[in-house]
């Protein structure tokens, strides 16, 4: 598995499949591995993909400091792997989570950037990203199983959890939520996102959701971006089209029927991975 080790002493690794030129992708969560995407066969026929472990998630090493998971600290990682390969600049694609890291990397080195997707992700969090999340879990009334899975989001949510196993413990019971439906299909990629670092997640919840807002730093990123957003997202087109609006060179592609995960599922998978190719093959 290719890795490198950072100037602060981690191991930082990827999965590396297909051929071509080469798509860095950044999982989300926060704290989640780049085995979530499964291995993006379509992609991979005419890109070579980098499916990187974030900082304390799979084959990457923790940081010493519990604290050093702001998208800052994942943006100097991205930055490290593009030197490491070598390129002048870096096609990268991030996925919910990793599309804020995306952002925040390519605001602090827009001269690095070669061309960016940011895929079912959001500048900010407004009441229109949690009207959409309420309107989904509201969805699942009727299922025998939603009044456990809602006393576990409201403790994932609220932070009780101790470590990565209790967090693991709550997101198998949750996990649903995450989805426009809840199918075979969709708990095959559920399994995927388990299990996710709680250091992450906690700093994320506790130190940067509140304030984050990358729409004044995206004037800066002149490379073209494509931003994507299934239909059904709990971060929908109008979120999406924030980023858009905010960047100089932007495009956006909202994937009929598709929703958090478009890039798995079956139909909208397909369309997705259409649209992205699309973009970097101009």
């Amino acid at each position: 598995m290719p890795s490198l080790r950072t100037e602060d002493g981690r191991n930082l690794a990827w999965e590396e499949t297909g051929s071509g030129p080469p798509l860095l992708c950044h999982p989300g969560g926060p704290g989640a591995s780049g085995k979530y995407f499964g291995h993006l066969p379509r992609l991979a026929a005419e890109r070579t993909m980098l499916l990187l472990d974030p900082r304390g998630t799979g084959a990457s090493g923790r940081p010493a400091d519990a604290t050093a998971y702001g998208l800052s600290d994942y943006a100097v990682d991205i930055e490290a792997v593009r030197r490491h390969l070598g390129l002048e600049r870096l096609d990268l694609l991030g996925h919910s989570h990793g599309g804020f890291v995306a952002m925040a990397w390519a605001a602090a080195n827009p001269g690095s950037v070669g061309r960016l997707v940011l895929s079912n992700t959001a500048p900010r969090f407004t009441d229109t990203i949690r009207q959409a999340r309420t309107a989904i879990i509201e969805s699942y009334a009727a299922e025998p199983w939603f009044a456990d899975a809602l006393a576990a989001l409201e403790a994932h949510q609220a932070g009780r959890f101790a470590n990565d196993e209790e967090l693991d413990a709550l997101l198998q019971r949750n996990v649903p939520f995450y989805f426009r439906c809840w199918g075979e299909e969709e708990q095959a990629i559920g399994a995927q996102l388990r299990p996710l670092n709680a250091d992450a997640l906690r700093h994320f919840n506790d130190n940067v959701a509140a304030g984050m807002d990358h729409r004044p730093a995206l004037a800066n990123v002149t490379a073209p971006v494509l931003v994507i957003t299934g239909e059904e997202d709990f971060f929908p087109e109008p979120a999406a089209r924030e980023i858009a609006d905010a960047l100089p060179n932007a495009e956006l592609v909202v994937i009929a029927g598709g929703g958090h995960f478009t890039f798995a599922e079956s139909g909208a998978g397909r369309l997705w991975a259409e649209a992205v190719l699309e973009f970097l093959g101009r």
